[in-house]
């Protein structure tokens, strides 16, 4: 029997995938967390330029299922970790721009989503948090990508505590773009998509797989990926539009 599989709607040129299991809280079960990847693939596969995480219920999403893993042997417990990891890093692989949606709580491997996704807009009811730290399961791979957006000192004060941050401290800690009242989240969803999709889409699946590639590298070696790759992207039709564009003084015409 399935446990509820993510509703998928296209509107124009977004996707929107959202989580619809309110009461599992919209734990990452084994099952849900094949068919968030199988939709977040099917999305980066279509022409569409953004992809929206969403969720209904009283909770974005509580993480993982604890059903799954409570008796699981040691294999089993690293395949649906592994899962897991795949889902979060084809979030980041898909050329199209990913935004979270946050409207309620965000915990563990929920949290760990959030923090996956290139862009987040949280309501202000919205609350963060990496709870393993207060139980006996630690919050070991979320907090791989939570880590990535807080640094160390904020990182640890979540992984260690497990206490929940509240919207406004998650905005102030970079783990979010914007917090905005409940009932203007989907206008500030549909604000920053907009705005982070315009101009060439080619250009901007390039940009956002090297910026993903360079951010954790030393720096010397970041400089090096991102010379190879802005000289390349120079040749794109893309970039010779708006470059002419700009020189001619007109409106460009993106090629896609």
């Amino acid at each position: 029997m399935s446990d509820g599989a993510p509703r998928v709607e296209r509107d124009g040129d977004v996707v929107r995938i959202t989580m619809v299991r309110a009461a599992r809280r919209n734990a990452l079960s084994r099952e849900h967390l094949g068919q968030l990847l199988a939709a977040v693939t099917e999305a980066g596969e279509s022409d569409a330029a953004g992809i929206v995480l969403a969720a209904e219920g009283p909770v974005f999403s509580a993480g993982h299922d604890f059903a799954d893993v409570a008796g699981a042997s040691l294999p089993e417990v690293r395949s649906l970790l592994a899962l897991c990891t795949e889902l979060m890093q084809t979030v980041q692989d898909v050329p199209q721009v990913v935004l979270a949606r946050v409207h309620a709580l965000a915990t563990a491997a929920g949290c760990q989503l959030v923090a996956s996704c290139d862009l987040a807009v949280a309501a202000e009811s919205a609350g963060f948090a990496a709870p393993g730290g207060k139980g006996g399961w630690f919050c070991h791979t979320p907090m791989v990508a939570i880590a990535r957006n807080v640094g160390r000192k904020r990182a640890m004060e979540l992984a260690l505590t497990g206490d929940v941050i509240d919207a406004a401290t998650a905005l102030e800690w970079g783990l979010v773009n914007r917090v905005v009242p409940d009932d203007r989240l989907d206008a500030a969803v549909a604000d920053l998509m907009g705005r982070a999709t315009r101009g060439s889409r080619a250009s901007k699946a390039w940009g956002k797989q090297t910026m993903y590639a360079q951010l954790d590298r030393p720096e010397r070696d970041a400089y090096t990926t991102a010379i190879e790759v802005m000289a390349a992207a120079s040749q794109l039709p893309g970039a010779v539009e708006g470059m002419s564009a700009f020189l001619e003084k007109r409106r460009p015409v993106w090629p896609d």
